[in-house]
């Protein structure tokens, strides 16, 4: 692959609308339901009707969420263009990227970029209780399980039984090769929790402190309870289509000014950055570079003109390692950068200020979407970043997209 493949590009595509169901930690209902809600919403945000929607990117299948085909027929779309990636949470960024595809290279006009989950489960004949839906990780995580050691490399192929104990894997590395803390882990839930608090949409918005985070019990050493985020039911939407047909629709158009696609080689690892020596990872040090660089060079800002950044917290650690790839803090740094508010609202760089999978609800990164979306039309209530213009969803996984506000 040549170099220049590998170095960001223009999104040459817009957010046009955004929509979201309920959350609820058991609401009862279907994947499917819960994905006709965000839909029906998010058209209505746009001011888009379903005749007009011709594209649908899903991210989050069967059995826990709703395939494209089934959402297709079920909710009586007419689609040319139709796409779904396998179910982990880490493929929002390339949705939304096929998506801009899809509409930059013509082969649709409007494309939605659909999440849903259902973790209720189904009644128990005889019994009147409800059980968890399918497992993802572990022993029962049949789809994890096709990687055979891949990019999660946290399946019981390589010894892992869920993501959890991945990550737990890569944070004990972390806190043994730089020093940090479960105490200074806290800053990052702790952050979150403040933003969900001021979130009418947030599962969990009681407050939290660095004491309530080292009292809870540890599920997976040295992760505790509050580093890990919830798991719910819900579903969000996005829209998608053209810069020129977002400015004819009802709300300012949010444009993808840059896209870096997922890359996938031996050293990555699903919750850290190439080289911190954990699962297939060869040992060495991480810094950002031409590649991550990219990002802000074709959208033609520097780093110092974000407004935020939001990335994928499934577990409270990997937002460590997510600011370091992107050249936010060095390696190692980030334990001392995201204390004394520095990632809260109002701090040097706000992260997940809607309060993330953590507090808001998991709806395998897609809430991130819609809030950052939020944010850049000004519309974030008790959240809102005052003049936000520039906001970067970035992975640790190394995909990212670099947002702008209409007019910035």
């Amino acid at each position: 692959m040549g170099a220049a493949a590998r170095r960001a590009v223009p999104g040459r595509a817009a957010i046009a609308g955004i929509g979201q169901s309920v959350y609820g930690r058991s609401t009862g209902r279907s994947a499917i339901d819960l994905a006709a809600e965000a839909l029906a919403n998010a058209l209505d945000d746009a001011g888009v009707t379903p005749a007009e929607l011709d594209g649908m990117v899903v991210s989050f299948g069967s059995p826990t969420g709703a395939d494209a085909d089934s959402l297709a027929f079920t909710l009586g779309l007419d689609l040319g263009f139709y796409s779904q990636t396998w179910a982990h949470g880490r493929f929002t960024a390339t949705c939304i990227q096929q998506a801009a595809m899809a509409v930059s290279s013509g082969m649709a006009d409007v494309v939605a970029c659909l999440a849903s989950a259902s973790f209720s489960g189904i009644s128990r004949p005889g019994k009147g209780k409800r059980t968890r839906s399918p497992n993802i990780g572990g022993d029962k995580d049949q789809e994890g399980a096709r990687e055979s050691g891949g990019g999660h490399g946290e399946d019981p192929v390589v010894g892992m039984t869920s993501p959890g104990a991945g990550a737990a894997l890569a944070a004990q590395r972390y806190f043994d090769r730089f020093g940090a803390t479960s105490e200074q882990l806290a800053a990052v839930p702790v952050a979150f929790r403040n933003g969900a608090a001021l979130n009418p949409a947030a599962i969990m918005r009681s407050p939290l402190s660095v004491a309530d985070h080292q009292a809870s019990r540890y599920v997976c050493e040295p992760l505790r309870l509050f580093d890990y985020c919830l798991i719910n039911d819900g579903a969000a939407c996005v829209l998608v289509t053209s810069p020129e047909r977002a400015r004819d629709l009802r709300p300012p158009p949010v444009e993808l000014a840059a896209v870096l696609p997922l890359p996938v080689a031996r050293d990555e690892f699903i919750w850290a950055w190439p080289g911190l020596g954990v699962a297939q990872q060869r040992e060495g040090l991480w810094r950002a570079g031409a590649r991550e660089d990219s990002l802000f060079s074709v959208a033609g800002i520097d780093r110092a003109d974000l407004d935020a950044f939001f990335t994928y917290d499934a577990f409270s650690f990997v937002v460590w390692p997510a600011l370091e790839r992107w050249g936010h803090c060095g390696p190692g740094e980030a334990a001392a950068f995201t204390q004394d508010g520095r990632i809260e609202l109002g701090g040097e760089l706000p992260v997940n200020t809607h309060g993330g999978l953590l507090s808001e609800a998991h709806v395998l990164g897609w809430n991130h979407q819609l809030e950052i979306v939020r944010q850049l039309r000004g519309e974030a209530g008790a959240r809102q970043i005052p003049g936000a213009a520039h906001i970067q969803w970035g992975n640790v996984y190394g995909d990212a997209i670099l947002y702008r506000a209409a007019g910035a």
